[in-house]
């Protein structure tokens, strides 16, 4: 066999190589179910019982509402949604997982920002009747 044949087989399975680790014919296709677990989590997200937790360690985020009965956990691009009757797993694809990721962590952080405020405003207030309390010495 000569070279010139040698280096056009290699350079043609280098190629079949890269075409095939390019090639993910899933990516494109969102199936309903990814779709359906997303919107779960997104009004999940959205409804005001619901406590939101995050492991920094793990990076796993947690919701869970009692008044619904449903605990989300989500993870490597899985999540899980539980109740007490079933249980599923869903794989969220790319640009779903990044998107549910960014919402958790905005309304986390809105609901932080909340709370924090409240916490400063009692602080406020009780300084004040301190004050009060001082000046009427």
């Amino acid at each position: 066999m000569s070279l010139s044949r040698i280096l056009q087989r290699i350079k043609l399975k280098f190629y079949l190589s890269i075409k095939k680790r390019n090639f993910h014919p899933h990516d494109d296709e969102v199936k309903s179910y990814e779709k359906t677990c997303f919107k779960i989590c997104l009004k999940l997200i959205s409804h005001q019982d619901t406590e939101f937790m995050i492991a920094p360690m793990s990076q796993k985020r947690y919701l869970k509402n009692d008044s619904l009965g449903i605990f989300i956990i989500c993870y490597d691009n899985r999540v899980e949604i539980t109740n007490h009757t079933y249980s599923y797993n869903v794989r969220l694809t790319g640009r779903d997982w990044e998107r549910l990721m960014y919402i958790f962590d905005t309304e986390t952080e809105k609901r932080r920002l909340n709370t924090e405020n409240q916490i400063s405003s009692q602080i406020n207030n009780t300084l004040h009747d301190v004050l009060e309390r001082i000046s009427n010495l």
